[in-house]
């Protein structure tokens, strides 16, 4: 390692967030989550369900990173709000596919061994399914919003913390099974998992989180959107 290069090691850690931070931000996700998880299920038109819930999903990551930043007022390129190179990003994309590739094999696995066939996606196809706004609304929220939102959260605060407490390994996994079981325990369980170690393999590559973010964009739009587009097609 270069001087230079320690010298960059060095300042980052000095920057990144800690526990504090983490806890909180832990503490203000679940308080969403479970205020969420409360209300949603009042809405009865499942279009519209699903674009709220793809928003939310996206604004409780990034309200719980904005409190954490608070806490000791750190900058946001410490939550991984940097900068990636186009060589960087572009892994992201292609990853993207792969995730969503591999993660429906896991899904398909998942489905065989547990006899659990439930699709937990209904309402988000369904307002990918609806009308012009509600696909407009739907992609946005769905590979825009949520993804920023989890990778600020999963990536940029949790499985930051984790890798510089506990390393790379450790960390990469851990966050990943957080991120999974934030999304239920259900067949989605397993993309989110695989979703979530190549991110935060990313992260740890790139120290940003917009290669993730682009990663779980393609694997979000592919997977909203393709079912809605074969049952078109072969109806």
């Amino acid at each position: 390692m270069t001087a230079s290069t320690n010298k960059r090691f060095v300042k980052r850690e000095q920057t990144a967030p800690g526990l504090p931070e983490l806890l909180v931000g832990v503490a203000v996700f679940a308080a969403l989550y479970a205020l969420v998880a409360l209300l949603l299920p009042l809405i009865q038109d499942d279009a519209i369900a699903g674009v709220v819930g793809l928003v939310v999903s996206g604004l409780m990551g990034l309200i719980a990173v904005a409190v954490a930043v608070l806490i000791r007022k750190r900058g946001l390129s410490a939550f991984g709000f940097r900068r990636a190179t186009k060589r960087q990003l572009i892994v992201g994309v292609v990853l993207g596919i792969v995730a969503f590739l591999i993660g429906s094999v896991g899904t398909a696995v998942y489905t065989m061994i547990s006899n659990d066939a439930q699709n937990v996606q209904t309402t988000y196809q369904a307002g990918a399914a609806g009308g012009l706004l509600s696909i407009a609304l739907t992609f946005v929220a769905g590979s825009i919003l949520t993804p920023i939102g989890e990778e600020a959260l999963f990536r940029g605060l949790i499985a930051n913390v984790l890798i510089a407490r506990f390393g790379a390994w450790i960390g990469i996994i851990a966050s990943a099974a957080v991120f999974a079981v934030a999304h239920g325990i259900n067949p989605v369980m397993v993309v989110a998992f695989f979703v979530g170690i190549l991110t935060a393999l990313l992260f740890r590559w790139s120290h940003s989180i917009w290669p993730g973010v682009l990663l779980h964009g393609v694997n979000n739009a592919i997977a909203l959107f393709l079912p809605v587009i074969i049952a078109a097609v072969t109806s």
